[in-house]
């Protein structure tokens, strides 16, 4: 079964979330490791989603400059 992808504000939640954890040092060794594996996933997914909302305004920037021609 596909995994259901998160919102944007959802990933970035989780990723303050871990980096608190991490911050916080009293977690053993492999959790934190796991969790810097879980936040560099969610890093990669939230800056491909930035690059798409940056796309979409680019279009939505271009119509509407074509639209008052």
């Amino acid at each position: 079964m596909a995994k259901k992808e998160q919102s944007f504000e959802a990933s970035m939640d989780r990723l303050q979330e871990i980096v608190s954890l991490l911050e916080e040092n009293d977690i053993p060794l492999d959790e934190a490791i796991n969790l810097f594996e879980e936040g560099l996933k969610l890093v990669k997914e939230c800056d491909t989603k930035l690059k798409g909302f940056e796309s979409k305004i680019e279009e939505i920037k271009q119509k509407s400059e074509e639209d008052d021609d």
